[in-house]
């Protein structure tokens, strides 16, 4: 799963394509309608997904481990909606990661990442083969030391 052209933009619900970026700002791809947008960086913030880390007790997780651990128990443990009540999404992504550090990561943070999960998964952009590469990936890593 390459998160590094995935982009979120502050004020603006989804998550965009990075196409271009410029001195002034990024073009980025609606990945619902396939229009290609300037987003000016004096209007807006960006956050490539693949630079977002999740606070644990100990160090941090990026996100795209998170995904990977959403998505390896999608079916045995499916994600609950972002409208449940606090107490059932916190539940949730303590089965999901239990190491988060419950005081640095916000409810909010946890609903951004479930409705982020959502949006990427029903458009097939995390699949078994993405998980399953990155799996051997780490393995061949961890066998040549």
């Amino acid at each position: 799963m390459d998160l590094s052209k995935l982009v979120a933009v502050s004020g603006k619900s989804g998550i965009y394509k990075l196409i271009n970026n410029r001195s002034n700002g990024l073009i980025l791809e609606d990945l619902d309608l396939g229009k290609k947008r300037f987003f000016s960086s004096r209007s807006y913030q960006f956050t490539p997904l693949d630079s977002i880390s999740i606070y644990t007790i100990d160090e941090t997780v990026a996100l795209k481990v998170v995904f990977e651990s959403i998505f390896n128990q999608l079916d045995s443990l499916p994600p609950v909606e972002i409208t449940a009540s606090s107490d059932d999404i916190k539940a949730y992504f303590e089965q999901i990661l239990p190491e988060y550090d419950t005081d640095r990561v916000f409810l909010s943070d946890i609903k951004k990442i479930i409705k982020w999960f959502n949006f990427l998964h029903s458009r097939n952009l995390i699949s078994i083969e993405d998980v399953e590469e990155e799996t051997d990936d780490k393995k061949d890593a961890v066998e040549s030391e």
